[in-house]
């Protein structure tokens, strides 16, 4: 159940990437920084979609240490956007806010499957 809110989550904050990728570049026709945050902001939710499906506990936590780094990888993105001015900071704060809320569930789903599985 909580992997589904996760996903639902991701899938939202990957439509809201999209979005907003898609007005940087037809506003401000920048599109290094924005190619890359879509890049990862859409592979969060891929990622998770896909450790539903995994070959056993060590891929799911792979798919799911993978999501992670793209997390980690669209806040470094979403920063940048702000600090140049391409992000108000309004935005910046809430769509951040939605990423770290992500985040915050893939670590504490990582932490749990391997608190059950000592052997990994």
């Amino acid at each position: 159940m909580a992997e589904s809110i996760m996903l639902e989550k991701a899938k939202d904050f990957a439509v809201e990437i999209v979005n907003l990728c898609r007005e940087i570049k037809q506003n401000n026709r920048e599109s290094v920084m924005t190619n890359q945050l879509l890049r990862s902001g859409t592979s969060i939710g891929a990622n998770i979609h896909e450790s539903k499906y995994a070959h056993g506990t060590p891929d799911f936590i792979s798919k799911m240490q993978i999501a992670l780094k793209e997390c980690y990888e669209s806040e470094y993105w979403l920063e940048l956007l702000n600090r140049t001015g391409y992000i108000t900071d309004e935005k910046y704060k809430r769509i951040n806010n939605n990423c770290g809320q992500i985040r915050r569930m893939l670590i504490s789903s990582i932490n749990t499957v391997k608190g059950t599985n000592n052997e990994l």
